[in-house]
């Protein structure tokens, strides 16, 4: 909305932005631009600052009932425990801004998960440990996915497609960073093929998902055999989601993280500011990252700190899932906000048939974030079995993905399509990991960790509904 005002000098009129979180740093203040964001939480845009809240008074609980709780061994298990559902959930960001579910992102991640520790173990021969028939239909199933990809002209996923057949079919020799390629690919893969029978076929997203679910079940049972495990007995391997960076690459690594956030944030409010455009008031700017920057140093000083219960050993560095983590978190981040393809599936979230008649491609969105999903769930498939050393049956079954997607509601991200961002998966994983192991450390069964997981989805889905309704209702 914008109100007009008459120029005394010439008698023309003027248009003044009067709405949006953003304000123009010449006509308001930071009071005002603070008002305008209580006005934006009345009208129900209440964003990530519920699950934040919700953080914030379990973080608060869980210290106060357990003295174990705010110890620095288990702040930094709290990450690790967790990384594998964030990373999952952030993939299945994806797929919810555009209104769709993907149920099958647990299994598929399992089917991953699976494919990488038959090569492990088997050294690449993955011929003799499927046996002919069911390695023949696995590499028709990557062909089919390729074919698929390339009719879609998803060229990206095409190629990792291709490369994970070639892994598979030349027998390459067991090697730690291969496998975790080969379970990105054959993650890809199972996306070229539930994307192309959602957004091609016309199959509604629930029922291919849901039959995939099951589907992807079996296969994982088929590779690894009823109970049976098969162990990743590799340091790299078990080191994703166990090890951690030494002091001074920690160190470093927060200094590249800091100095990146503050260049990449200043230097926009600065470009802003020069070319007159709205842009939020400088010390706003200058608090969020002098906060960000804190917190940053203050957790990396934290992780620094020998943590070890046994007086003989040391243990100290930021984890490893910390860097995995963020850089999904930017890669994805900048591809949502800073690129066409990013705007592109917010505009078929938000009106799938606008979108279509403005001229975007809205099949090949479609297929393409099914593909995202897969993909980045694959990743975090290689974290959790890294968590655990091993990957059994019920790999990527069971919570994983209604954990998954629980995250990224409970961070904010909108079931109805059209509003999210990458953060909320990080925010609500954390939440999510906070309850599992707070509950754990007072003794409370599985059961209870269910029902008070639950509820905190149903109030996070309420809050959803709810701020659209207001939303809606106050015409914003």
């Amino acid at each position: 909305m914008t109100q007009l005002s008459p120029n005394s000098s010439s008698g023309e009129e003027r248009t003044e932005p009067t709405d949006g979180f953003a304000i123009d740093t010449t006509r308001r203040t930071t009071r005002e631009a603070l008002g305008d964001y209580v006005a934006r939480l009345r009208g129900g845009q209440l964003g990530a600052l519920p699950a934040l809240l919700g953080l914030l008074t379990l973080f608060v609980v869980f210290t106060v009932l357990s003295d174990r709780f705010l110890t620095l061994g288990n702040l930094a298990n709290l990450l690790g425990q967790g990384a594998g559902i964030v990373v999952i959930a952030m993939g299945l960001v994806f797929v919810l801004l555009l209104g769709d579910i993907d149920l099958s992102a647990g299994t598929a991640s399992g089917v991953a998960a699976s494919v990488l520790a038959l090569h492990l173990v088997n050294n690449g021969n993955l011929l003799g440990a499927m046996g002919t028939a069911v390695f023949l239909l696995f590499c028709g199933a990557i062909v089919l996915a390729v074919v698929l990809a390339l009719m879609a002209r998803l060229w990206i996923g095409a190629g990792l497609a291709t490369l994970g057949l070639l892994l598979v079919v030349l027998g390459v020799p067991a090697n730690p960073w291969l496998e975790i390629l080969l379970a990105v690919c054959v993650g890809t893969a199972i996306g070229c093929l539930t994307g192309f029978l959602v957004a091609r076929v016309g199959i509604p997203a629930f029922v291919v998902t849901l039959a995939l679910f099951l589907a992807w079940g079996g296969v994982v049972l088929q590779f690894v055999g009823v109970g049976g495990t098969l162990g990743l007995r590799d340091d790299v391997l078990f080191a994703v989601a166990n090890g951690s960076l030494p002091v001074w690459g920690s160190w470093l690594f927060a200094l590249v993280a800091v100095l990146g956030y503050v260049a990449l944030g200043w230097g926009r409010h600065l470009r802003q500011v020069r070319a007159g455009v709205v842009t939020a008031p400088t010390p706003l700017v200058l608090g969020k990252l002098g906060a960000v920057v804190l917190l940053a140093l203050v957790g990396t000083w934290l992780l620094t700190l020998n943590r070890s219960p046994n007086d003989q050993t040391v243990i100290a560095g930021v984890p490893y899932v910390v860097p995995i983590v963020l850089v999904l978190l930017v890669l994805g981040t900048l591809v949502l906000d800073r690129t066409r393809y990013g705007r592109h599936i917010y505009a078929v979230g938000g009106n799938r048939e606008a979108a279509r008649r403005a001229g975007i491609d809205v099949v090949k969105i479609r297929m393409s974030v099914f593909v995202v999903c897969s993909t980045v769930a694959a990743i975090g498939a290689v974290i959790y079995s890294s968590k655990v050393g091993s990957v059994d049956p019920q790999a990527g079954g069971g919570n994983t993905l209604l954990f998954a997607v629980g995250a990224a509601v409970i961070g904010g991200t909108s079931l109805f399509g059209g509003r999210g961002r990458l953060r909320d998966a990080v925010i609500g994983g954390t939440v999510i990991a906070t309850i599992d192991n707070g509950l754990g450390l007072l003794g409370q069964p599985a059961a209870v960790v269910s029902i008070v997981t639950g509820v905190v989805l149903l109030l996070a889905a309420s809050v959803d509904a709810v701020s659209r309704r207001r939303a809606a209702a106050v015409g914003r």
